[in-house]
């Protein structure tokens, strides 16, 4: 106590600091930790040599970075304005840093009014909008601005970032007068929190067992992974009995990923704004970066084109239904995603439609003439319309 007065009394931040350090321990550890392995990882030359000593290395930060997303049983209550529910046929995640523009486009896009300001965190809780698009709902959340270091919980960030999450698009809105600078910030943090982007899942079979210690194979040749290797990841993570199969040739990272199985893998649009103050090379350049859009909110510029990309990330599709000896309706589109059945279409108009399902009749693309009369199996595609016959 004598100590903590003395503090207080000479130096109040450092007071804050001993406190906080005093308090949470547990916490302060990870992030020393996970601060030594990233040094030691980016002084370890890339070789033959030490791959086995990074493939490890790259367990241990995965690891670390796992506990330190675990939410505190201390913690409380989550912070307000997070909890949204979801809505509408798909949910689009705003994120960038502050003072980017979120909030002006979710004030363009939606009926919704953000508060925009000159000014950063403007936005201090998550705001949902809702875009009407081809008869689709489609829900946009505008987030807090992110800063650096939002990923050990600086600025909300993990808020930010497990809302981010559960999107089925995230779009990354950057200053273009900025460069790439932004951009290569952002993806780092999102990486670093398990959020992979425009990336495939890793076409590898995991599965630990009970007993009977590693079964490993692969049905490519293999550059970056070898048995060895494989065996020392999992050790780190307590796995001596499993199964692994690789299907094609990834790396150390990709296996891990597959290990720690709470990845998300989405699809990004990456949208530079304020492009009108910048030169028209530097927006030719920056619109042929793959997964980006160049736009100006404040000149209401390329919105249009924007939506179009937004709609084929989702990969939504809208089928109009018929009645026998009616027209189609195509004043309300039933929503559905790519690759959906003749089956999922039963389901969304009612849940026993499908058990009393006799055939059904397609118009469209997804049929070799029209109509053609089709199984449950058929996929649909893209104003396709279709007419349910009841046994």
């Amino acid at each position: 106590m004598v100590f903590a007065n003395f503090c207080f009394l000479e130096n109040w931040t450092y007071f804050s600091v001993a406190c906080f350090s005093a308090l949470f321990p547990v916490k302060m550890g990870i992030l020393e930790k996970i601060a030594e392995i990233e040094k030691e990882i980016s002084r370890t030359q890339k070789n033959k040599a030490t791959e086995y000593h990074l493939g490890l290395l790259k367990a241990k930060l995965a690891k670390y970075r796992a506990q330190l997303l675990e939410p505190s049983k201390s913690a409380g209550a989550k912070g307000e304005g997070f909890d949204v529910m979801k809505s509408g046929d798909a949910r689009v995640a705003l994120i960038g840093f502050p003072s980017v523009g979120k909030s002006t486009f979710l004030s363009l896009m939606t009926s919704t009014e953000s508060e925009a300001a000159s000014y950063e965190f403007t936005t201090l809780t998550c705001i949902p909008g809702v875009i009407e698009y081809k008869g689709a709902n489609i829900q946009l959340l505008d987030l807090p601005g992110i800063i650096e270091g939002a990923a050990q919980g600086k600025g909300r960030g993990r808020q930010v970032i497990a809302v981010a999450r559960t999107a089925d698009v995230v779009i990354m809105m950057l200053d273009a007068t900025k460069g790439d600078v932004q951009r290569d910030l952002l993806e780092r943090e999102l990486e670093s929190v398990g959020i992979r982007l425009n990336k495939l899942k890793p076409n590898i079979y995991f599965k630990p067992k009970k007993c009977g210690g590693l079964s490993y194979n692969s049905t490519v040749p293999l550059t970056h992974c070898s048995e060895k290797l494989v065996q020392l990841i999992l050790h780190e993570y307590k796995i001596f009995n499993a199964e692994v199969l690789f299907r094609e040739d990834s790396t150390p990272d990709e296996f891990i990923d597959v290990i720690v199985g709470n990845r998300v893998y989405m699809p990004c649009l990456y949208v530079y704004n304020k492009v009108d103050q910048i030169s028209m090379e530097e927006v030719d350049r920056l619109a042929h970066k793959p997964h980006s859009v160049v736009v100006s909110c404040g000149m209401k510029l390329n919105l249009d084109y924007l939506l179009e990309k937004l709609w084929e990330y989702l990969a939504l599709i809208c089928i109009y239904t018929k009645k026998r000896g009616e027209r189609p309706d195509f004043s309300q589109a039933i929503i559905m995603r790519r690759g959906a059945t003749v089956e999922h279409v039963c389901h969304r108009i009612h849940r026993s439609l499908a058990s009393q399902f006799k055939y059904a009749l397609v118009w469209g693309t997804s049929t070799k003439y029209s109509p053609q009369r089709v199984g449950l199996t058929h996929v649909m595609e893209h104003e396709d319309v279709i007419q349910i016959v009841k046994k």
